[in-house]
């Protein structure tokens, strides 16, 4: 029997545990007992004989007694389900107690399960009805949190319209929730935290989008329902917005109301709510209420913005002692910012280290260092204000704020506020001031000299004294070689003296410094454009349009790139970015002309021709292209305008008067040419063109003067002749007088040029057959051994129109395509009947 007994282990619960004990009480004389005794007397006969029978077997004994023994044999089972103790097929457990434990006369076969898991799994939970009214309240306070959150992020991400929209949506899907809520009779359950959300992101939203008057409505709901708890605060919100409107009255109104429902233990709420009081005082231009009120906020809760702002009243009122007050009252301010040592390394502690290393740049470094910048920019802002009005000169001012700002704990600052003074000497035009003020910084700590040194350079360099700023460029670079400005600065002296590569050089380890030196990018771009390399140059310029979106000159940049790489359509289109950015410049608008009329396209390339002459009216080449086209488009009478407002610019050049005669001949107002011509040759009396128009209008028009101006152009043939004569004699004796007489000389045969490039190239071919016509009437020196004989030659009155051939008209009479239109002052005969009386 005993082998079918399993013991427990130790670990195991026992779930028999607590039979072997028993209550002393129950420790009495069984045997004495006579209610036991008769009890067993009269019920030990009665027991029910058991039912389990063992079948006999043929020649064995007799049938065994229905001992405890048996009946372990047997798989009895107890009422609860568990086997017996002495169960021949299941585990067997010892007795331990005097009765069997847990017996009971259930049927046999049923196995041990007292997790009742021959059952199978539990059958899944009743799930809630969807549709039931608290279930759908729910959901909907869900989807009303959910629209409010979805409008918060899009704000955050700038999209206000979108976040407005979400805002709206949540406002009627909460109206909707109060509804159903109130149709449950569940109206004392409504979430007045959600309703106050609701409420409150529509106005932020609203004011987002400038949609003030519905943004004050929405804060008025707000405020006036008294269920919500600290809503008066939102008055601060009110009174931002009538600032925004510049209801300055209104504005203090509320603030002032908000304030009174501030608590005076909330010091920063109520100090920052009454610099808005402050700053709407300044914007009314009532200087004596702002500083009693930015006097109070000093006193309790002193800081940067506040003591700046006191400073600028105290500015405007002319108020010196309060100013120098104020002042180091600023220096005073703290910044509340932990030890700057934190962040130094410590070589000895490598987890220190480690965690340095997280710390360095999070989030918390970045506000401290937003706080101290800020803090900065609000003493070196007030230096500059200050310096010029508390002492007699700007000066004085400057060194009373740098010795107070030593005695301070911004130090550093002082070295700062010195080279500020020596920009503000530049300002000034003081550059002596300004250099020896530098100068002074040559012997100090490294980071300050490479300032000092880096300012000195440009400064120089500005002077066009390029030795004197290499020199100051390289002791930057000896005190910093990391300083990308004195890199920058020692490029462009290298630029200037011509070693592109090594200007190259110089932009590229700026950048690599620091990648956001625009400065270097920019010198870096043309750099490349001297060195031929366009492509690179202009992925320099539009590394830099990434960076300056709105920048004239990188713009103009890539469009003159575009134009040199011949891709006329993107330098068009880069071109109509930079007119965008400045409408009014006329060397992009002529510039754009020029691209249209290499194109073809006359009528754009004069219309922005035309808007060039407007804003800069004396740009000669201008006036030109629009004479010309004028020409070329047979309305002489408007060209007219435009050369004689060349005649006034040149007043020296015969070529636009002349160009303005000519017109008036071709316009066929010939004596209003004949006028102009006598006007021409009283101020040029020696121009030959000038004379031969004369020559040939005259005899035109049958006027006696026509052989007094043949006489003249003889003479000043014969002038032109000697002295082309000895400039040609000059240049053979290697005579530089010769060749500026020569030059000069050349000048003036030029003076007949054409007004525009067409008409340029056809005067200049002129000029130079006009040249060889007087060249081969030229009178030859003779020989030695040959008599001086005066030459007899005819005066050359034929001339040239310097406005080239007159363009062909359309005709009703059929013409050969390739004949020439005549002149009207062709060589044919006139008859008698044709020429004036």
């Amino acid at each position: 029997m005993m082998r079918n007994v399993h013991l427990v282990p130790e670990d195991e619960d026992d779930i028999y545990s607590g039979y072997n004990d028993y209550n002393p009480q129950f420790d009495e004389d069984i045997d004495n007992d006579e209610g036991f005794q008769q009890a067993v007397k009269t019920s030990h006969g009665r027991r029910p004989p058991p039912t389990a029978s063992v079948k006999p077997v043929l020649g064995a004994g007799p049938r065994p007694l229905g001992t405890a023994a048996q009946r372990m044999k047997t798989g009895m089972v107890s009422s609860m389900g568990r086997p017996t103790t002495g169960a021949q097929d299941g585990v067997a457990r010892p007795m331990t107690a005097v009765r069997a434990a847990g017996y009971s006369s259930a049927p046999r076969g049923v196995q041990f399960d007292p997790l009742n898991q021959a059952k199978g799994p539990a059958p899944p939970l009743e799930a809630k009805a969807e549709d039931s009214p608290e279930e759908k309240v729910k959901q909907l306070e869900k989807k009303v949190m959910e629209l409010v959150e979805e409008s918060c992020m899009a704000n955050s991400r700038a999209e206000f319209s979108l976040a407005l929209e979400k805002a709206k949506e949540a406002g009627r899907q909460e109206r909707q929730l109060v509804r159903q809520r109130e149709q449950l009779s569940t109206g004392e359950q409504i979430n007045l935290d959600l309703t106050y959300s609701v409420l409150f992101n529509l106005a932020n939203q609203y004011a987002a989008n400038e949609m003030y008057n519905e943004a004050l409505n929405t804060y008025t709901v707000i405020v006036k329902n008294k269920m919500f708890s600290n809503a008066g605060r939102l008055r601060v919100n009110m009174g931002n917005i009538y600032f925004k409107q510049r209801n300055y009255a209104k504005a203090i109104k509320f603030y002032r109301m908000a304030l009174d429902q501030v608590p005076t233990a909330h010091k920063e709420m109520r100090a920052r709510i009454m610099q808005n009081i402050a700053l709407v005082f300044i914007r009314m231009g009532q200087y004596s209420d702002a500083v009693t009120t930015l006097e109070h906020v000093m006193n309790e809760k002193p800081d940067f913005k506040s003591g700046f702002n006191l400073i600028l009243c105290y500015f405007a009122l002319g108020d010196r002692d309060k100013m120098k007050k104020t002042f180091q009252r600023l220096l005073a301010c703290t910044l509340n910012i932990d030890d700057e040592d934190k962040y130094l390394p410590h070589p000895d502690d490598k987890h220190y280290n480690m965690i340095l290393e997280v710390i360095r740049n999070d989030t918390l470094r970045q506000m401290e260092r937003e706080k101290k910048t800020y803090a900065e920019k609000c003493i070196m802002a007030a230096a500059k204000v200050i310096a010029p009005a508390i002492e007699s000169s700007f000066a004085a001012g400057y060194d009373w704020c740098v010795e107070q700002v030593k005695t301070s704990s911004f130090l550093e600052m002082a070295n700062d506020l010195e080279i500020n003074k020596a920009i503000m000497y530049l300002k000034q035009k003081d550059f002596n001031q300004a250099v020896e003020t530098l100068k002074s910084f040559e012997k100090k700590d490294s980071k300050v000299a490479s300032t000092a040194a880096t300012n000195l350079s440009f400064l120089y360099f500005l002077e066009n004294e390029v030795s004197q700023a290499d020199k100051y460029a390289e002791v930057a670079m000896t005190a910093d070689r990391y300083n990308p400005s004195a890199l920058v600065n020692k490029g462009n002296c290298v630029f200037m003296q011509g070693e592109h590569e090594r200007a190259r050089e110089f932009y590229q380890e700026a950048l690599r410094n620091d990648s956001t030196c625009t400065e270097a990018l920019y010198n870096l771009g043309l750099t490349y454009k001297k060195l031929g390399r366009l492509e690179d140059a202009l992925d320099c310029f539009l590394k830099l349009h990434a960076i300056l979106r709105n920048s004239a000159q990188v713009i103009y940049q890539i469009a003159d790139l575009y134009d040199l790489l011949e891709d006329t359509a993107q330098a068009t289109e880069w071109f109509m970015q930079l007119i965008g950015v400045v409408p009014t410049d006329a060397f992009v608008l002529a510039r754009l002309g020029e691209i249209y009329d290499n194109e073809g396209d006359k009528t754009q390339a004069f219309q922005y021709h035309y808007e060039s002459f407007r804003y800069f009216p004396s740009n000669i080449e201008i006036i030109e292209w629009l004479g010309a086209y004028y020409i070329d488009s047979q309305f002489c009478e408007k060209a007219i305008h435009y050369f004689e407002r060349a005649a006034v610019i040149q007043p020296s050049q015969v070529k636009w008067q002349l160009m303005v005669a000519s017109c008036h001949r071709r316009s066929g107002n010939y004596q209003q040419a004949l006028e102009t011509y006598k006007e021409i040759h009283s101020k040029f009396p020696e121009n030959v063109e000038c004379l031969r128009f004369l020559v040939r209008l005259c005899n035109d028009l049958g006027l006696k003067e026509a052989q007094d101006y043949a006489t003249k152009l003889k003479k000043a043939e014969k002038a032109r002749e000697l002295r082309e004569q000895r400039a040609s004699s000059g240049s053979r004796r290697g005579s530089g007088r010769g060749l500026r007489e020569h030059s000069a000389g050349s000048d003036s045969g030029r003076g007949g040029s054409g007004g525009s490039r067409g008409g340029s190239a056809r005067a200049g071919s002129a000029s130079r057959g006009g040249s060889a016509r007087s060249g081969s009437g030229r009178m030859r020196l003779p020989d030695s051994n040959e008599p001086y004989e005066a030459t007899r030659r005819e005066v050359d009155a034929s001339y040239v129109d310097p406005l080239g051939a007159a363009a062909e008209r359309p005709k009703t009479a059929a013409r050969q395509r390739g004949q020439q239109p005549e002149d009207e002052f062709g060589d044919e005969e006139l008859g008698d009947d044709l020429l004036p009386d």
